[in-house]
């Protein structure tokens, strides 16, 4: 294998409970941002090429605040930047799915989409990870070790091998209000037999736990599950896993819930797992989880950056 992995970027999302465009938001006294802290991260652990799905709008102000500002950090390691854009009318490649999109329809079409939106731009193993999520380098050294060995290899048992980087719950909640996780079941080999999205997941008095009737009851979870923070790898065969999960969710899914169900790329994973035409190796990372899903979290944020700048971790300046 000689080409290096990629970097997908997710940067989508509207931060809508944050109230406002999130992934731009510096968290240090030199304007870095969450996702630059990333890509160095991944830069380090050699990656060559960086895609940030980003919705057409926001083109300028990403361009200008972001991939100009890594540019020359970007050229001095032989790193590519491109991005794609994540939109409601890019469809699948199945010609036999013809579908209306739904006049009000506003909210993109979920992680798995945003995925499929870089189709032209893949042509290596690649990561995807969201843009406005800290995961430490660990996450990313494990997986570049991942996609540039044997174990990323596909064919070879007629299954194709992907790998998903695992953290602990409980450094993953905020106190702040509720999150999203994938929650994953964990064979005793290290295997991931299954990944369950929970949507609001809130720290509570008596520990952990999520709700699925709006606080109506709740359901604890284990303080050391392992949970996905979409820190996933895959081989360039799995775009076309998500292209055919697509068609499927569009023609089964959608017209219950036009205008706000999301297709997840974990749903597309389970669905592989579910037909035995994949498996996902967990790599457990120690690190911490830092995210800014609301505004309240964002002084934790700085707080943390600063202790890891001062522990060596980062230079002061990434770029």
């Amino acid at each position: 294998m000689t080409n290096k992995p990629i970097l997908v970027v997710m940067a989508a999302g509207m931060g809508s409970r944050y109230g406002g465009l999130k992934q731009l938001d510096p968290v240090d006294q030199h304007g870095h941002i969450i996702m630059d802290f990333s890509v160095y991260d991944a830069v380090r652990a050699g990656f060559g090429k960086v895609i940030f799905v980003i919705r057409e709008e926001h083109e300028e102000a990403f361009k200008s605040r972001i991939i100009d500002r890594m540019r020359a950090f970007a050229d001095r390691n032989n790193v590519k930047l491109e991005t794609a854009f994540q939109t409601l009318d890019l469809m699948p490649g199945e010609s036999e799915c013809a579908v209306s999109i739904p006049e009000e329809r506003v909210k993109p079409w979920g992680t798995a989409h945003a995925v499929l939106c870089t189709r032209e731009l893949i042509d290596a193993p690649f990561a995807v990870i969201n843009a406005d999520d800290y995961y430490g380098p660990e996450g990313f050294r494990l997986l570049a070790d991942f996609l540039t060995g044997d174990a990323a290899d596909t064919e070879k048992d007629g299954k194709a091998h992907y790998a998903m980087v695992g953290f602990e719950l409980s450094k993953t909640v905020t106190d702040n209000g509720y999150v999203s996780r994938g929650v994953c079941e964990v064979g005793d080999d290290g295997y991931l037999i299954s990944v369950t999205e929970r949507v609001h997941i809130e720290k509570r008095k008596d520990g952990i736990a999520y709700t699925e009737d709006d606080g109506n009851s709740w359901i604890s979870l284990p303080e050391d599950a392992r949970v996905s923070m979409n820190l996933w790898g895959f081989t360039e065969g799995f775009i076309n896993e998500i292209d055919r999960g697509f068609a499927r969710f569009l023609r089964d899914t959608m017209p219950g819930n036009p205008l706000k169900c999301e297709f997840y790329l974990p749903a597309v994973v389970t669905g592989m797992l579910e037909a035995g035409t994949a498996d996902v190796k967990v790599l457990p990372t120690p690190d911490k989880w830092y995210g800014v899903t609301y505004k309240e979290d964002k002084p934790e944020v700085e707080s943390a950056i600063a202790r890891l700048k001062e522990q060596g971790l980062y230079p002061d300046k990434l770029f």
